[in-house]
Parts: structure tokens; C-alpha cells; sequence
């Protein structure tokens, strides 16, 4: 009698287990094939916008569907360069205000006047955006050496090394799913090519570098040399130049979906801004548009995109300050190449 019921007890579970997973799979057909394009296109982008997960995407769609997805959904690069006589530095804080986003990336925090953070929500994430207020103290900082077989450094690692207060991850790298010490583009670290010396005539892509007297300049399609002789003092590569010469890049649909990301800026008064916003791909983060409407509404006037995703990192007096993606978050934050830091 006892193995009867054993046997019913078993036979019920296993029924309503299976029965719970064909409702979770009807319900993932449902949403993916159903009328919302919207979540479509955001589950296709992100997914095709990593580097080892694209394979999410053919879970449900074709190769012909996903391309027709991507192709509708896309943004114009920005082939300007930006205007450094346009800034005028001069990071006061100011008797009267335009609105209420500028009166809170001027007024200091009481006893600092080096940054200030602001904390944001963006979606349903949460979003870090710093006020720099010495932009000549903002320099490229990087991991030890390029390109001798090891796994970059840690942002948190870099900064203490520097003596940063405050920094960020920027530029990418060949990724062999571990992490590489091998930069992606040109390099300029002190006024000197640290990396990609050898066609520092020739290969040409868009670089964002500092000036020595504290300006961010982005040059679209430039060499080394060239970022050189226009007073670039530290630089890196990546992309896209999401605001340039006070206009934003224009962004049609969704094509990179919503990720962790990072962003440098600067307004036309000097104050370099660094965004940060947390997330987890195929969940929630940040979309380029979302980047540029919180760029724009704090007056950046320059800006440009860094490596997110698992890279994404803003650290603090020595401590991770965001919250990473759940694998980076548990080794303090992804080893990564380079970054950018407040150094006093």
C-alpha cells in the first residue's frame, strides 16, 4: 500500500514538473514570436553584441532573422573630431544656474573639490555619474606591461598603483574569454606611443586621448602620430563618440541592447565626467541611447564610449564602488588593460 502511494507521489511531481516546463517554454516562445518587437530587438542586440554569447541569439531566431533585426537597428558614427577651443575650463561653482542638472554637477560636496558622485537610476539599474573638477588630473592608467602573456590587472589594482582616487575601465582587448595584456588599438601613455608604435602612420581609428592642459579630444579616424602633434598627452581606442561638438550621435532603434557601460565626457566648461551603470547582460543596464540623454542632460559637450560589460568598473578611495556583473563582481572586477584615473 505504502509503494502504491510512493509510486502516485512520484508519478504527481514528475507531472507537475513537467507541466511547470511547458509552460516556461510556452511562455519563452510566447514572448520571443509574440507582438513585441521591442523585446525581440533587445534580446537579438545584446546577445550579438558579446563576445562569447552570441549563440543566445540562434537559440530562437535564424542567421537571415537576426541579420534583418540588426540591419533595423543601428546607429550613424560621428566622423567629426571634436573641437578643444570650444572648451573654456573654468569648473567653479556659479551664482545661478540653468537648471537643475548643472547645479548639481557644479556644487561641490562639502570638503571635496576634487569629485563629486552622483548616483542615478537608469531603467532598472543603477548608474554613477562623477564630476571631476581638476580635468589636467585625469590621466590613462594601465596594467604593467603589454603583450607578455598575462591577464591585464584589475581596475581597483591599477588605481591603487597610480595613487588614483577615482577610476575607470576604458579602452577594449584580444579577449581569449580569460582576459589578455594585448591592447585593441593604439596606446599613448606620458606623450609617447606605449602601444602600436609600429604603424603609428598608418592605422587610423578613433582615438580618445587628454590633453595636458585637461581636455578630452576625440579624433575620428586619426593615427598615433597624429593624436601626437594635436597635444594628445594620453589616448586609447574605442567607441562610439556618443557626443561630439555638443551634438549627439544618432541612434536608430536599439542596436546594441541594454549592457553594463561605461562613458567619459566633458562639459564646455572642463568638468570631465565619468558614467558608470551597472547591469547584467540579457537583463538590464544601460542602452547607447540611455548613455547620451544622461551625457547630454549634464552638459557634456564631448563624450565618448568605453568597454562595458563584464569590464565595467568605477573604483573609488581603493574600493569597487559599482556593481559588476555577477562573475566580475566575485574577483573584484574584470583584469583589463587599461583605464582612466583622477591622479592628484
Amino acid at each position: 500500500m505504502n509503494n502504491r502511494r510512493e509510486k502516485k507521489r512520484k508519478i504527481y511531481k514528475s507531472t507537475i514538473a513537467f507541466i511547470c516546463l511547458d509552460i516556461i517554454v510556452a511562455i519563452c516562445f510566447f514572448v520571443m514570436y509574440g507582438p513585441w518587437d521591442k523585446v525581440r530587438n533587445l534580446y537579438v542586440n545584446t546577445a550579438m553584441k558579446t563576445m562569447h554569447h552570441q549563440y543566445f541569439a540562434n537559440i530562437f531566431y535564424s542567421e537571415k532573422v537576426i541579420q534583418k533585426i540588426m540591419s533595423s537597428n543601428y546607429f550613424v558614427s560621428i566622423t567629426e573630431s571634436a573641437n578643444t577651443d570650444e572648451i573654456v575650463i573654468n569648473t567653479k561653482e556659479k551664482h545661478k544656474y540653468k537648471d537643475e542638472y548643472e547645479e548639481a554637477i557644479f556644487t561641490r560636496d562639502e570638503g571635496n573639490d576634487l569629485y563629486k558622485v552622483i548616483n542615478l537610476n537608469v531603467g532598472l539599474s543603477k548608474g554613477y555619474l562623477v564630476a571631476i573638477y581638476e580635468p589636467e588630473k585625469v590621466r590613462l592608467i594601465s596594467t604593467k606591461q603589454f603583450n607578455v602573456g598575462g591577464i591585464g590587472e584589475r581596475i581597483i589594482t591599477m588605481c591603487d598603483r597610480y595613487g588614483g582616487v577615482v577610476c575607470i575601465n576604458g579602452g577594449g582587448f584580444q579577449d581569449f574569454g580569460y582576459g589578455s595584456d594585448i591592447p585593441t588599438g593604439v596606446v599613448i601613455q606620458n606623450g609617447e606611443i606605449t602601444w602600436g608604435a609600429e604603424s603609428a602612420n598608418d592605422a587610423r581609428d578613433n582615438i580618445i586621448g587628454m590633453t595636458t592642459d585637461g581636455k578630452l579630444k576625440l579624433m575620428t579616424n586619426a593615427t598615433a602620430n597624429e593624436a601626437l602633434e594635436e597635444g594628445v598627452y594620453d589616448g586609447m581606442v574605442f567607441g562610439p563618440f556618443l557626443i561630439v561638438n555638443g551634438k549627439p550621435l544618432e541612434i536608430v532603434g536599439d542596436p546594441w541592447g541594454q549592457a553594463p557601460r561605461v562613458a567619459i565626457g566633458q562639459t564646455k566648461d572642463g568638468i570631465i565626467l565619468f558614467l558608470v551603470v551597472d547591469g547584467e547582460n540579457y537583463i538590464n543596464g544601460a542602452s547607447l541611447q540611455d548613455m547620451v540623454d544622461i551625457l547630454m542632460r549634464y552638459g557634456a559637450y564631448n563624450a565618448a564610449n568605453l568597454d562595458g560589460g563584464q569590464s565595467s568598473s568605477l573604483v573609488i578611495n581603493g574600493k569597487l564602488y559599482n556593481n559588476p556583473p555577477a562573475a566580475a563582481k566575485k574577483q573584484g572586477g574584470r583584469y583589463v588593460v587599461t583605464g582612466w584615473g583622477l591622479i592628484p
